[in-house]
């Protein structure tokens, strides 16, 4: 199993409606916003590292109102 976060950074007064729009992603388990330098942390538990790319590059930055992304794989 290959766990990432999804650091997320959205569009002024876009942050709820992404969040849920991220958490109906097959795949992520949870998404919270947060203070900070970005809006939305995002985790992702999935198979193999193909599909987090799939989540962050494809789903996550596919959806309107989202600026940029970056993922990181948990190493344990």
């Amino acid at each position: 199993m290959v766990t990432a976060f999804i650091m997320v950074k959205a569009n002024t007064g876009e942050a709820d409606r992404l969040r849920d729009s991220i958490e109906s992603i097959d795949g992520v388990q949870s998404a919270h916003i947060v203070a900070g330098d970005v809006d939305i942390i995002a985790k992702a538990s999935v198979e193999t590292p193909a599909a987090v790319k799939e989540i962050a590059a494809t789903q996550i930055q596919g959806i309107d109102g989202i600026e940029d992304t970056q993922t990181y794989i948990a190493m344990d």
